[in-house]
């Protein structure tokens, strides 16, 4: 199709001008809701975990204090495996459930493929401890590092919101 020129646009003579399909704009979720979604999420999945891991695994504190990197290796494997999970499964954790949140893929604004909500997980548990969850102060869309890496984002859920509203 050839250059259109804004007089002929003017004048009528081009037929078929193509509008440009804009993607839906994503609701992304507020950084107090994934906040609030993480806090639900450590107390019904972490919690119990870390008391498995400190009294049935380590016999009590001071067992735990003595291997500390097993003890979190003992932690953090189990809770990403739980997530994953979780997220395998509805695209939501239980925190995240409660606060009407889920997990998209960006490329395709649906649930992620599996390695991706695995490397979600696993890139989550890394850039935590090296700071990464800083840059989400930093973003108007509070999107975490391990979520830039993986492509991946929070949203708010349309069918509950739409249930809510009627």
């Amino acid at each position: 199709m050839a250059k259109q020129r804004f007089r002929d646009l003017k004048q009528g003579r081009v037929k078929n001008v193509e509008k440009r399909s804009r993607q839906p704009k994503i609701r992304y979720a507020t950084k107090g809701e994934v906040f609030k979604a993480i806090l639900t999420d450590s107390f019904m999945l972490w919690m119990p975990i870390v008391y498995i891991v400190f009294y049935f695994v380590f016999g009590g504190r001071e067992g735990f204090a003595a291997n500390k990197l097993l003890g979190w290796i003992y932690i953090l494997i189990p809770l990403a495996l739980v997530e994953v999970a979780f997220l395998v499964k509805s695209g939501q954790t239980p925190g995240m459930r409660a606060y009407n949140l889920k997990l998209i893929f960006i490329p395709t604004g649906k649930k992620p493929p599996v390695t991706t909500i695995i490397l979600r997980q696993l890139l989550s548990k890394i850039t935590f401890l090296i700071f990464g969850w800083i840059v989400l102060f930093f973003r108007k869309d509070g999107r975490n590092l391990h979520d830039l890496i993986a492509s991946t984002a929070l949203v708010f859920d349309k069918v509950k919101n739409s249930i809510e509203s009627k």
